[in-house]
């Protein structure tokens, strides 16, 4: 058997695998053993073995639970609460002013947090109820939150962004920097379709009541107060890290420490928030790195078939196909995935194969991470099985269906659509950041 028809034969049972139900972890895994055995035998089990010493040797795997533990004590500890008061009051005069702070709440828990389900708990949880209340559209609002939470993998410090870093082998530091213009650009478009939405129909968005906006100034200022313990979270973790005062591994340590002290600050530090915010971090964060083994496991056997170097030969020299047309298949092929698995499932099985092809197109892979964040994005909210969608299913009031939640979805694809053609057509726009920052 030819290598090109194993590589095909192991990638199929995995799909098949996943589609009956199996742990993510455990499929890709039991593949990758599986076929090492078959392949070399006894001594092909040394290449999971030898994966796992290669993830427990990884020093940046540190970040990983130290940025869960951060979202999660500033979730359960009720700052971001406390945030999404203050966008309330500030946008709430505005028709679709408390959609618009929406959005804004997100950015801000992207910036604390680097997870999209984090942001689409708080925003189900806290924003949806209060906009329903208020009389806004179900439809509209259920689709700004998924949107708004997408934003959570692509604003640093993104944790999906940290984990492409380590498969693709790319400073974590310039994909972080990488994600910012892009995020603020979705974040943007995003605020412009509300707007201009509630605009032509103002029901859709209806403003605070007068009463409600008869506050003193002086209670006003005093609100934004919310805003400056996540600000000095984000400073003091992005920005020393980026000023070279702070390694990537002691920036999520210095993360961690502030969203501890804040919940101290905040006196709202107890042992029930410690111990549920403990609890999430540990289970997330061992799934993790049980999807990262066997996705090292995975990629060893690939390489050893030389599987990447068939796939470039198919595509450029058997179909002949140029370097734009493999990576809008690449791009395609994410979102097909994204219906079934995600992020991290869908990173683990291609990056070992897709990576070195860009590199060997010419793309830079710093570029090219930013591209398949924005297209993991839109697959998380494609029907008929978006990842997003049926988190969303899960957190909504029972008034919001399910069909509800797929009509709300499809202006913010075509935003994410728009916003991934003007990163893929102006590549500047995630590069020039971390160019300008690496020459100093």
């Amino acid at each position: 058997m030819s290598d090109e028809m194993i590589a095909l034969l192991m990638f199929s049972s995995m799909m098949l695998l996943l589609l009956t139900g199996q742990r993510i972890f455990g499929a890709i895994g039991f593949v990758a053993a599986a076929a090492s055995w078959w392949l070399w035998g006894d001594g092909g089990f040394e290449m999971p073995f030898n994966a796992s010493f290669t993830l427990m040797n990884w020093y940046p795997l540190l970040t990983l639970p130290l940025f869960i533990y951060m979202g999660y004590m500033l979730s359960e500890s009720g700052i971001a609460s406390d945030l999404y008061r203050m966008f309330h009051v500030w946008m709430g005069p505005l028709h679709g002013g408390l959609a618009i702070g929406t959005v804004g709440l997100m950015i801000a828990i992207s910036a604390m947090n680097g997870l999209s389900v984090a942001g689409m708990a708080i925003g189900a949880s806290i924003a949806l109820p209060e906009m329903l209340r208020r009389g806004y559209d179900k439809i509209m609002v259920t689709g700004v939150i998924q949107a708004g939470s997408s934003l959570g993998i692509l604003v640093p410090p993104s944790v999906v962004l940290v984990l492409y870093g380590m498969i693709a082998r790319q400073p974590v530091g310039k994909l972080w920097l990488a994600g910012v213009f892009p995020g603020l650009l979705l974040a943007g478009l995003f605020i412009l379709y509300i707007v201009i939405r509630c605009r032509l129909q103002p029901h859709l968005g209806p403003a605070l009541p007068l009463e409600e906006r008869q506050m003193r100034w002086g209670d006003k200022l005093k609100l934004l107060q919310a805003g400056i313990l996540p600000l000095l979270i984000f400073f003091s973790m992005t920005g020393l890290f980026l000023m070279g005062v702070t390694s990537l591994v002691e920036s999520s340590a210095v993360g961690a420490a502030a969203a501890t002290v804040a919940a101290i600050v905040k006196r709202r530090l107890t042992r029930q928030v410690m111990e549920d915010t403990i609890r999430k971090t540990l289970g997330i964060s061992c799934m993790f790195m049980w999807i990262i083994l066997a996705a090292l496991s995975f990629g060893a056997v690939f390489d050893g078939l030389g599987a990447g170097r068939a796939l470039g030969s198919l595509f450029l020299e058997q179909w002949g196909l140029g370097p734009w047309e493999i990576l809008i298949m690449m791009q395609l092929s994410y979102i097909l995935m994204g219906m079934f698995l995600d992020d991290t499932a869908m990173l683990v099985i291609v990056a070992p194969l897709y990576v070195p092809l860009v590199i060997e197109l010419g793309f830079d892979p710093v570029w090219y991470g930013v591209l398949y964040t924005i297209t993991v994005q839109i697959a998380y909210m494609t029907p008929p099985f978006g990842y997003n969608l049926f988190l969303m299913r899960a957190m909504a009031p029972p008034e919001v269906s399910l069909g509800d939640i797929y009509r709300s979805v499809w202006p913010f694809v075509t935003i994410m659509v728009v916003g991934l053609a003007i990163v893929t057509a102006f590549p500047q726009i995630a590069l020039w950041l971390p160019e300008l920052y690496y020459a100093r």
